[in-house]
């Protein structure tokens, strides 16, 4: 996989990261998420199981990995990896996310999976969480799914701390999520801290069945931000594990153009998302070995027109495509 720059950012990435959002924790909303887990949630099984994925990753020479704070034990998972490898912080880049608490306590059934909160008293315990947890190997922090009536990107005492963090080589970005992603997006864009912008990457949901936030990924692009792009499968609805009779069409024809490519759905999936020329990196969430060697074949697709146009009745709109995402059920 060959390394790319970051935008602008000053960092060197690989257009294929992955993601532990389904690796640090028993409870995902992945389809298929307990099956991926082999529905054994000893954390010392499970810290070995993302190991041997991880260790999967960077054999095929993926070299961007993502966490965030509510993660369950993804930071420390992913710690205890880097660590044991004994990598070099500068042959990889780590991002991870402050702005949510896991709250599930390890469990699968839990009330309240994660607590938003933006504030100030949060962004300081979690950084200093996140740098102890990872050290060297953070260079990207980001607000964790950052929206317009959450304020944070109008509440100055924030900001100002994560410019000093911004002024201490920590690249600074966001996080993505909703209907409004591309709204939220734009007013970052004008968001600075001692005269220099301070969000220099973005991470956002966009995928072949949810495109909305494309024109404003594009802008911000073009403005010298890194693009990180996250759920490029649907969290499995773009898979061979989305059997539900009302998508059957689609998955029909993502079959048929998939096989004609010589790759699986999720590959093809993924491949939408790097013919993006926006695009920096785009996150694998595989939770398995074989599914993570499935999604890198995406780099095979020859990505054309065609495809583009065959594809492109599969988008739904904003509003259906979020509340499908929040109905999913925690494995």
């Amino acid at each position: 996989m060959k390394p790319r720059a970051f935008n602008h950012t000053g960092l060197t990435v690989t257009p294929i990261g992955l993601g532990l959002a389904a690796l640090g924790r028993p409870g995902y909303i992945n389809l298929g998420h307990a099956a991926d887990l082999n529905k054994v949630y000893d954390v010392e099984a499970m810290e070995r199981h993302a190991h041997a994925v991880l260790d999967a990753a960077w054999d095929y020479g993926i070299r961007y990995f993502d966490a965030a704070r509510s993660y369950g034990r993804a930071e420390a998972f992913l710690s205890t990896w880097l660590s044991s490898r004994a990598f070099d912080p500068i042959e990889c880049v780590v991002g991870s996310k402050w702005g949510y608490t896991y709250t599930a306590g390890w469990q699968v059934d839990a009330a309240k999976h994660e607590v938003k909160d933006h504030s100030l008293p949060v962004f300081e315990r979690q950084i200093h969480e996140s740098q102890t947890c990872l050290g060297k190997y953070l260079k990207i922090y980001q607000v964790h799914s950052a929206t317009l009536d959450s304020g944070v990107l109008d509440n100055p005492d924030v900001l100002n701390a994560m410019g000093k963090l911004r002024d201490n080589g920590v690249i600074i970005g966001l996080s993505l999520s909703g209907p409004g992603q591309g709204e939220t997006l734009l007013k970052s864009l004008g968001v600075q801290i001692n005269g220099k912008p301070l969000f220099q990457s973005v991470q956002a949901t966009w995928n072949l069945l949810s495109r909305e936030v494309g024109p404003a990924l594009a802008e911000a692009h073009d403005a010298g931000m890194g693009v990180i792009v996250k759920e490029a499968v649907a969290n499995g609805r773009l898979t061979d594990r989305n059997n539900l009779p009302a998508f059957s069409p689609k998955r029909k024809l993502l079959q048929e153009v998939a096989a004609e490519a010589g790759v699986s759905i999720d590959a093809l999936a993924i491949a939408g998302v790097l013919a993006r020329p926006w695009v920096d990196v785009v996150l694998s969430g595989a939770a398995q070995t074989a599914h993570l060697v499935s999604n890198i074949q995406a780099q095979n697709v020859v990505w054309n027109e065609e495809i583009e146009d065959r594809l492109s009745g599969l988008t739904e709109p904003a509003e259906m495509y979020w509340q499908t995402r929040s109905g999913l059920v925690w494995n």
